[in-house]
């Protein structure tokens, strides 16, 4: 499965915050927004991820990340010149996604939850349509919203609907079969020019091939459009991350987990951030990962 991280648009919600500044390399509490997307991925098992930006913003995200072949894997960059539609990331990222499947995550949302990583290797190992997931909301209204039958099967998908028929929302991240690049190049523009990430689940669903996996209690699903929900989502970080003694979305760390990196490798990237408490985290996590590899 390869990888796709949209961060593109102009974050006009976060203006004047965001006039000269991508908002996903805009911290969330003590790393930048994008960490926390690519870290899903990552945990997803992909390795090859292709983020598409502005023709503005993209030189900050390579300044930022690189090639990722420090972290194990390989990243790739592509423009999206205007935000013409979620759906346009399959346009733009074809030759990327060649003959595979592909995993479609914003670069604004914010996941966190137990047993994560088991549930979306799970989840990305033979995808057959698309897997959509869902998260309880208390403004249904506001999001694309799932609706399911009795015996909990995808029936139907309403965008933004004036009476919704459920309160799962339809999150930022989407799994799908190489079935997507065709099906997005079919869907026709909505009255707005964009390409809408609805009108191809809508496809897979008529076809038979949705499905929805319901992240439900026990899970964080945080979106960072606004200045008050960025705020909200540093807090939850702050809160995890204080009282629990971990680091959210540390991808040195999930390098490590993960198989990507050994011990050795990830001790050297958190040394090279040594005057900070992210770097002495880094360097300790692979101590306890491989005694004595400081040594």
């Amino acid at each position: 499965m390869k990888g796709i991280i949209l961060a593109g648009g102009s974050g006009t919600r976060l203006h004047p915050t965001t006039l000269s500044v991508s908002k996903q390399i805009l911290p969330v509490y003590n790393k930048p927004m994008i960490y926390y997307p690519l870290s899903v991925l990552m945990l997803a098992g992909i390795r090859e991820i292709l983020i598409i930006s502005t023709p503005r913003d993209l030189d900050s995200f390579r300044g930022l990340l690189g090639d990722g072949s420090s972290l194990g894997i390989e990243l790739s960059y592509a423009e999206q010149e205007k935000p013409n539609g979620l759906a346009e990331a399959f346009i733009i990222g074809a030759d990327h996604i060649g003959g595979d499947s592909c995993a479609l995550i914003l670069g604004d949302n914010i996941f966190h939850g137990p047993v994560f990583s088991t549930l979306l290797q799970e989840n990305a190992g033979d995808v057959d349509g698309c897997v959509l997931f869902g998260y309880p909301v208390n403004d249904p209204g506001r999001y694309g919203i799932a609706v399911l039958d009795a015996e909990e099967r995808l029936v139907a998908l309403d965008e933004k609907p004036e009476r919704p028929r459920s309160n799962c929302a339809v999150t930022g991240l989407y799994f799908y079969d190489n079935d997507v690049v065709e099906i997005a190049r079919g869907i026709e523009p909505s009255s707005r020019g964009e390409l809408e990430i609805t009108d191809v689940n809508r496809t897979y669903l008529e076809n038979g091939n949705a499905k929805l996996v319901d992240l439900g209690r026990g899970f964080a699903w945080l979106d960072t459009g606004t200045h008050d929900a960025l705020l909200q989502a540093c807090h939850y970080v702050q809160t995890m991350e204080q009282r629990q003694g971990i680091r959210i979305a540390c991808l040195e760390e999930v390098a490590l987990r993960m198989g990507f990196i050994d011990a050795d490798s990830c001790y050297r990237l958190g040394a090279a951030l040594s005057s900070t408490d992210y770097g002495r985290y880094v360097m300790d996590i692979a101590q306890e990962f491989a005694p004595g590899v400081a040594e």
